[in-house]
């Protein structure tokens, strides 16, 4: 893909720099792999756009990734002679133009038209015009059946579809790539007082706990945020922390602890946290959510792989994985990661998680957790390290620990939740990431 150039963002068209961000999102997370969310962070700050232009620009892009597979082939399918080459930054703004068409509440004319200006601000593209225009007009007249028609597998990059199908089976491979499709809750974690917070915010309290929030809206603004009395995060990222069962003064290694929802977890439960990451910015915004919500932990920036200290009461590893878990609320990553990714992630696993249990002290507990749905990240992980340490075993997991979820457990009592379970009152209201979690105990 072609690298779309950059142009002032401020433009007398009325949605012309929405566009052009959103275009030159997906070009750039395309191109190098970058994860959404830090590519638009970096853009937006230098774009000077308003910030519902800003929205737009995002909105364009997630619903282009969450849907690119059927996109790229909708479009390829009106293009006798497939997408030109040498034709600059025609893709992105067709993939742009295309979700906008098809996914998101914008007028047809808007979408064709604003594509249509961009195209003609590159030589290479301008040639292309008239080829556009038709593609994308008969894309708004034939919506209706292209959305009759829709598989959500077609959204799932090959190597996940056949490595979910290995795993998991046909038929839950199809329903992962269906809660994918939709887009995902809001969920949050309350200090105390789950019913009352839900009934303060119109939320749902989940058999796990946490508080699902029906409507979206800027969380900032919502009450409690600034009192500090809950913070955001996935219900199925919530359990590891719980499942440590942290009890008050309990010395607490969080390893790779970045940005920090679990580290505030273990010290709301009262134990004497040590979060630790390499990221100096990551771990500044555990610091300032830690300040927000009043609570505290000692936090230190090194390699986990190198990091030494007295053994701990208790250890939560959150290993850095491919995050095919959260592809529902970052739809970038199926596009992004490759089978060699889980390969090497796999191998600094390994090495993790070794560390994790020099400093877990003999009757201690370790959590190993990913969010990733491969199974080289998380079941085959634990099977490797029990193979070569002998010195720990699971602490099976029961069904009451997790709300009585117990389709999220293995027959080894691990955790595996998947994007299709917990089932809520609409599609979009159902479902959480996927995570897994295994418990050991060091004898």
């Amino acid at each position: 893909m072609a690298k779309v150039q950059s142009h002032s963002y401020s433009d007398d068209a009325p949605g012309l720099a929405a566009r052009r961000l959103a275009a030159a999102l997906i070009d750039e997370v395309l191109r190098a792999g970058t994860a959404l969310d830090e590519t638009f962070e970096r853009m937006a700050a230098t774009a000077g756009l308003e910030p519902a232009d800003a929205g737009l620009a995002r909105a364009i892009a997630t619903v282009a990734f969450r849907r690119l597979g059927t996109i790229r082939r909708v479009i390829d399918a009106r293009l006798e002679r497939g997408s030109p080459r040498k034709s600059g930054p025609f893709e992105p703004i067709m993939v742009a133009a295309a979700a906008q068409l098809l996914f998101l509440d914008v007028p047809d004319h808007a979408a064709v038209d604003l594509a249509i200006r961009q195209l003609h601000e590159d030589a290479r593209s301008a040639r292309y015009t008239s080829l556009a225009n038709a593609v994308l007009r008969r894309l708004a007249r034939e919506r209706e059946a292209i959305l009759a028609e829709l598989d959500p597998l077609t959204d799932t990059p090959d190597w996940l579809r056949e490595s979910w199908t290995q795993t998991y089976g046909p038929d839950v491979a199809m329903a992962i790539a269906a809660a994918h499709a939709e887009e995902p809750p809001l969920d949050l974690t309350v200090k105390s007082d789950a019913v009352g917070w839900a009934g303060k915010l119109d939320g749902i309290v989940l058999p796990t706990g946490s508080v699902r929030l029906r409507a979206r809206e800027a969380v900032t603004g919502l009450p409690g945020f600034t009192e500090g009395e809950w913070w955001v995060q996935d219900a199925a990222a919530a359990l590891p922390a719980q499942l440590l069962n942290v009890r008050p003064g309990e010395r607490v290694a969080d390893l790779c602890a970045a940005p920090g929802g679990k580290t505030v977890q273990l010290a709301q439960a009262g134990g004497n946290v040590v979060a630790v990451d390499r990221s100096g910015p990551r771990l500044r915004r555990l610091k300032a959510n830690l300040e927000r919500l009043g609570l505290s932990a000692e936090i230190v920036t090194a390699d986990v792989t190198a990091f030494e200290a007295e053994p701990f009461d208790a250890v939560l590893l959150d290993a850095p994985c491919s995050a095919t878990g959260t592809i529902r609320r970052h739809p970038d990553v199926a596009w992004t990661k490759r089978p060699e990714d889980v390969d090497k992630l796999a191998a600094l696993q390994a090495r993790l998680l070794d560390q994790a249990a020099r400093l877990t002290k003999p009757g201690g507990r370790l959590i190993y957790c990913t969010c990733s749905l491969e199974r080289a990240e998380g079941e085959a992980q634990i099977e490797a390290f029990l193979a070569r340490n002998d010195g720990f075993a699971r602490d099976p997991i029961k069904p009451e620990e997790i709300g009585g979820r117990a389709e999220a457990l293995t027959a080894e009592g691990e955790l595996r939740t998947l994007p299709h379970q917990l089932a809520g009152e609409t599609p979009r209201l159902s479902g959480w990431a996927g995570f897994y979690a295994c418990r050991l105990i060091r004898s």
